[in-house]
C-alpha cells in the first residue's frame, strides 16, 4: 500500500505539504534525513515552516506510512512500503550494509521468553565498525 493510500485510509488530509514530503521520500530511492527533506521542501515550497515539516514527518510515521530510524545522530526516513529491513552502519567511514530481517528472530523470541516483551523490529540501524575499519585498528 502506498503512503498516500495509507493516509487516506486513516482519514488524514492530503495537504500539499504532506504530498510533497511523501514524494520527496519516495523519489529519494534511499533513506533520507530530515535535514535533506527540509532542504528540498524549502526549494520547492518556500515559506513552509520547519516545524510543519517535522510535524508532517511525525504524522507520516505515526500513520505507518514511513519508518523513522536514527543513524549517525540523525533521523532518517523511508517508505513503509519498502518493508522491514535493517542496516549495519560503520561509525568511522559511514559504510552501510543492509542485513536480513531473519537475524533478529532469535532476539525477538528470547525477549518474549525472558521478559514477556514483544519487540517491534521495523527498521533497525546498528552502529559499529566495518571489516575494513576494524582491520585498521589491528
Amino acid at each position: 500500500m502506498s503512503c498516500l493510500e495509507t493516509l487516506k485510509r486513516k482519514g488524514l488530509k492530503l495537504t500539499p505539504q504532506r504530498r510533497l514530503i511523501v514524494d520527496i521520500i519516495h523519489d529519494a530511492h534511499r533513506h533520507i534525513s530530515a535535514e535533506e527533506i527540509i532542504d528540498v521542501v524549502r526549494q520547492r515550497m518556500p515559506g513552509v515552516n520547519k516545524s510543519t515539516i517535522y510535524r508532517t514527518l511525525d504524522v507520516l510515521e505515526q500513520s505507518g506510512a514511513v519508518y523513522k530510524s536514527e543513524a549517525n545522530d540523525r533521523f532518517i526516513y523511508h517508505h513503509a512500503e519498502e518493508g522491514h529491513h535493517h542496516h549495519l552502519v560503520c561509525s568511522r567511514c559511514g559504510r552501510t550494509v543492509e542485513c536480513s530481517e531473519d537475524l533478529f528472530g532469535p532476539i525477538e523470541r528470547s525477549l518474549i521468553r525472558r521478559y514477556g516483551f514483544a519487540v517491534d523490529f521495523k527498521h533497525v540501524v546498528i552502529g559499529g565498525l566495518c571489516e575494513s575499519c576494524r582491520d585498521l585498528n589491528r
